[in-house]
């Protein structure tokens, strides 16, 4: 069941990632994508910097979220030109 969990923790964290880093969401499929990836990447990111941001709902959403504009940010370096 944990599984749901993530998965319901991505979509929202990529919904707000989208609200506070675009405006606007992305749509389902990519809230879900912004929201996975921005967990792992914010995760790696504390790691290297040897941050720790706890356990538990609140301290996750807050890496997804902090990953997922850092993710937002590097996909729209791409799109520039």
């Amino acid at each position: 069941m944990n599984w749901i969990l993530y998965i319901i923790l991505g979509g929202f964290a990529g919904w707000l990632t989208g609200r506070i880093f675009k405006g606007e969401g992305f749509g389902f499929i990519m809230n879900l994508v912004v929201g996975i990836v921005g967990g792992l990447l914010g995760g790696l990111i504390f790691r290297i910097l040897g941050i720790s941001v706890g356990v538990g709902i609140v301290p996750s959403l807050i890496t997804a979220i902090l990953g997922g504009g850092v993710f937002v940010w590097i996909l729209g370096l791409g799109k520039k030109k």
